[in-house]
């Protein structure tokens, strides 16, 4: 049973987040927050908190503690509003600033778990 954690509007660029983001996807929870306690990117310090948030969910939705089974499933990183700023340029001219800001939606799971639509569609291959 897969447990969902969301970060919204957060500034920093999308694209520097998802070289962060890139970098746990897929791995094992644990694994994830190591390489995320060691990354020197400005962006790994949000995501390791959003992965801690989102093992909270799963032990909270499924009343155990957390498995060494569970693994990043998906991890997006979508562009969320942009601030548009103005700064001085030359000959009396100015130049739009653009202050990107991010929303990053994780989902974590068991390895090997069988989905909802996994076990709906076995069950009426079984039917016919």
């Amino acid at each position: 049973m897969e447990a969902v954690a969301k970060l919204r509007n957060y500034p920093s660029s999308p694209r520097k987040m998802r070289l962060v983001a890139d970098l746990v996807r897929g791995k094992d929870v644990s694994e994830a927050l190591s390489i995320l306690k060691f990354t020197r990117k400005h962006a790994a310090r949000p995501l390791e908190k959003l992965l801690l948030s989102a093992i909270a969910n799963w032990e909270n939705k499924n009343g155990q503690s957390a498995e060494d089974g569970l693994f990043v499933k998906t991890i997006h990183v979508d562009g969320a509003r942009t601030l548009k700023r103005f700064r001085p340029a030359p000959f009396g001219r100015a130049h739009r600033i653009r202050k990107r800001s991010n929303h990053v939606t994780m989902v974590i799971d068991v390895r090997g778990a069988a989905t909802a639509t996994d076990v709906a569609v076995a069950e009426s291959e079984t039917e016919n």
